[in-house]
């Protein structure tokens, strides 16, 4: 298995003025580590168990695209954007220069979205669940057809319409950036990463209800004439052990998710300064996985 590392607190000691050196120093040691991507949230406010809307919080791509600029091999993408954040052609735009700027290196991470108070807060419409996920689907296909260059022409769905679906230029990844769908919803999520997605993001919750979510996943993919090994699983651990370094209780926890044919553990560690964190738990955490059978 490989490791990932979440971006997911922005409260330095030094404040505002220190972040920028800490990204870049953040994306060093993940390099040097050999993590495999780095993501940021995407969320106007901090969530409200991560230090409450009042903490700081940066813009998701604005951030990612400075990553960009300071590293050269880690895969880099939201973990996860809400569909209800940016018009899809958009995000889809969005995405696109962050792979062409990193040499294809994006990834588009993407969900259903959850969190009201940033909405109502920044005027930004809340629709109900069942709509977003329909405008979920639709935002899958828009960019699933902005990234066909055979494909420029209008878009009519229910909730989106687009006269033309122009992307120049083209990413760079091919046949295009990741689409990695976060959550383990069985009967819409699941279902949206069987038809669209090329990764999924579960949690971490324990190894049989990930080995259930998989044989979800795996039945829809039956029913979309779809082969499940195509799709990159991928799991978000956020237990103590990795915030308090204690890497002998970190492995434990992980083994079991290997079996189930786990590609990818996304830490999300807590903390503000990540940089000195990855140097003392990340790396020594990327061997360990990569030596379990």
């Amino acid at each position: 298995m490989r490791v990932g590392v979440h971006i997911n607190r922005f409260d330095h000691g030094g404040g505002g003025p220190a972040l920028g050196a800490e990204l870049a120093a953040t994306g060093a040691a993940a390099e040097a580590a050999g993590v495999s991507r780095l993501s940021v949230m995407d969320h106007y406010f901090q969530m409200e168990f991560n230090g409450g809307a009042e903490a700081p919080m940066l813009e998701a791509y604005t951030t990612l695209g400075y990553l960009a600029a300071h590293t050269s091999t880690v895969r880099l993408g939201a973990l996860v954007t809400g569909v209800t954040y940016r018009h899809p052609g958009l995000l889809a735009k969005i995405v696109t220069s962050l792979d062409v700027l990193s040499g294809g290196r994006a990834t588009l991470g993407i969900g259903a979205a959850w969190y009201d108070r940033e909405h109502d807060g920044l005027g930004v419409p809340f629709p109900p669940l069942a709509e977003r996920f329909e405008r979920l689907e639709e935002t899958l296909r828009i960019c699933r057809q902005m990234w066909d260059p055979q494909a420029n022409g209008p878009f009519e769905g229910e909730h989106y319409r687009l006269a033309e679906t122009l992307c120049v230029p083209a990413p760079v990844s091919s046949p295009h950036p990741e689409i990695m769908i976060g959550g383990g919803g069985e009967r819409k999520t699941l279902r949206l990463v069987a038809r669209y997605g090329d990764a999924c993001n579960l949690f971490a919750t324990s190894p049989e209800e990930v080995r259930h979510k998989l044989d979800v996943l795996r039945a829809h993919c039956e029913a979309e004439g779809r082969d499940d090994d195509e799709i990159r699983k991928t799991v978000a651990y956020t237990g103590e052990p990795a915030t308090e370094g204690d890497l002998d209780a970190f492995t434990r926890d992980i083994a079991g998710y290997g079996k189930l044919g786990i590609d990818t553990v996304i830490l999300a560690p807590r903390i503000g300064e990540p940089a000195e964190w990855i140097e003392r738990f990340a790396a020594p955490a990327v061997q360990r996985l990569a030596e379990l059978d």
